[in-house]
C-alpha cells in the first residue's frame, strides 16, 4: 500500500461569537449543525466537516499575498458556469457579502464570499475531475 493523503476531511474556521456564526451559516449556506457549544460548532457543509471555533478578535482564515492583497483560504466548486451564476444570485438574495463575477485568465469563472466574521471564500465553477468521476 502506498500511503497518501486522500482528502481533507476538516476546515476550522475563526469566528468571534459561535452561536451567531452557527446560525448564519445554517440559514445562508444551509449548512447542517451536528454539535454546538461555546467554544466551537461543528458543521456539515458541501461534503466536509468545518470547525467554527471562537477566536481573538478580528481572527481571519484570511492572508496577504506578497503584492499585499488580502487571499482566501478556501474555494468550494460548483459544477459549471450557469450553476457559479444562479449561486452568485442566490447568494445575493439571501444577502450574503459577494464580489463581482471574475474571469481570472484560468478556465472558468470565479466569485468571492464573506461571512459575518470577514472570512474570504472562494467559488470556482468548475468541478475537480477526480469530483466529477464519483459524482457522476
Amino acid at each position: 500500500m502506498n500511503p497518501k493523503l486522500l482528502r481533507v476531511g476538516t476546515t476550522y474556521i475563526p469566528v468571534s461569537n459561535v452561536d451567531r456564526a452557527a446560525k448564519w451559516y445554517v440559514e445562508k449556506l444551509d449548512a447542517q449543525l451536528n454539535y454546538q457549544d461555546q467554544d466551537k460548532a461543528i458543521l456539515n457543509l458541501a461534503d466536509q466537516s468545518f470547525f467554527l471555533v471562537k477566536a481573538k478578535e478580528s481572527e481571519t482564515a484570511n492572508f496577504y499575498d506578497v503584492n499585499g492583497t488580502e487571499r482566501f483560504s478556501l474555494t468550494f466548486e460548483v459544477d459549471g458556469q450557469d450553476t457559479l451564476r444562479e449561486l452568485h444570485q442566490d447568494f445575493t438574495e439571501r444577502e450574503i457579502n459577494v464580489g463581482e463575477i471574475e474571469h481570472r485568465g484560468h478556465s472558468g469563472i470565479n466569485f468571492i464570499f464573506k461571512d459575518l466574521d470577514g472570512n474570504n471564500f472562494d467559488v470556482w465553477s468548475e468541478l475537480s475531475p477526480s469530483f466529477r468521476k464519483q459524482s457522476h
